[in-house]
C-alpha cells in the first residue's frame, strides 16, 4: 500500500516539475487560442471555409504542443497519455479540416465536439494531479471550459456558421486567458520567485 502512494506520489512530482519546466508551452498554447479567439470575433460574417481553416491551423499548433508536453512528461516517468491523445487527436483534425475543404457544417460541429470533448478531458485528468499551488484551479476550469463547449456542441448540431463561430470565439479567449494564467504559476515555480517577481525579472 505504501509502495503503491509511494508511486504516486512520484508519478505526481514528476507531472508537476514538467510543467513547471514546460511553462512557456502552456503559454505558447494559451497565445494561439487567444489569437484564434481574435480572429473568430473579427469575422462576423464568417464564411464556413473561414471558420474551417483557422479551426484547422488552431488544432495543429495546439496539438503539436500537446505532443511535446506528452512526451516530455514520459522521459520523466510520468503518465501522460491523455494528453498525448489529445495532441494527437488535434493534429488529425487539423488535418481533417484541411483535406475536406468541402466539409459540411454538422461534421464540423462534430469534429470540434470530439476535439473539445476529449482535450478538455485530458486537461481534467491532469488538474487532479497537479499541485494546488502549482495552478490546478485554473487547469480544471480550462478544462471544464472546454468540456462544456464540446456539449454545447453535441446538443446544438445544427446551430449556423455564425452562431458557430462566437462560441468557438468565446470559447479559445476564455480557454487562452486561462491557460496563461497557468503558465504565469508554473513559471513563478520554475524560476522560484513569486509570480510578480518572476515577470519582472525578465523584462
Amino acid at each position: 500500500m505504501k509502495s503503491t502512494i509511494s508511486t504516486n506520489g512520484s508519478k505526481s512530482q514528476a507531472m508537476n516539475g514538467m510543467l513547471a519546466d514546460n511553462w512557456w508551452a502552456v503559454a505558447l498554447r494559451g497565445v494561439v487560442a487567444i489569437l484564434f479567439g481574435i480572429a473568430a470575433f473579427a469575422m462576423p460574417v464568417v464564411t464556413m471555409l473561414s471558420l474551417v481553416v483557422a479551426f484547422a491551423a488552431f488544432s495543429f499548433v495546439d496539438g503539436v504542443f500537446g505532443i511535446i508536453m506528452s512526451v516530455r512528461g514520459a522521459r520523466q516517468g510520468g503518465r501522460w497519455i491523455w494528453l498525448l491523445l489529445s495532441g494527437i487527436l488535434g493534429i488529425v483534425s487539423g488535418a481533417v479540416a484541411i483535406l475536406w475543404p468541402g466539409i459540411t457544417v454538422l461534421a464540423f460541429v462534430v469534429l470540434v465536439a470530439a476535439w473539445a470533448l476529449v482535450n478538455g478531458t485530458a486537461m481534467l485528468i491532469s488538474a487532479f494531479r497537479l499541485k494546488i499551488d502549482h495552478g490546478r484551479v485554473w487547469l480544471m476550469i480550462a478544462g471544464i471550459v472546454s468540456v462544456v463547449f464540446g456539449i454545447l456542441l453535441v446538443l446544438s448540431p445544427f446551430t449556423g456558421a455564425l452562431v458557430m463561430t462566437f462560441w468557438t470565439g468565446a470559447h479559445a479567449l476564455v480557454l487562452g486567458a486561462t491557460l496563461l494564467v497557468l503558465a504565469f504559476r508554473l513559471r513563478s515555480h520554475r524560476t522560484g520567485l513569486p509570480g510578480e517577481f518572476a515577470a519582472s525579472g525578465t523584462a
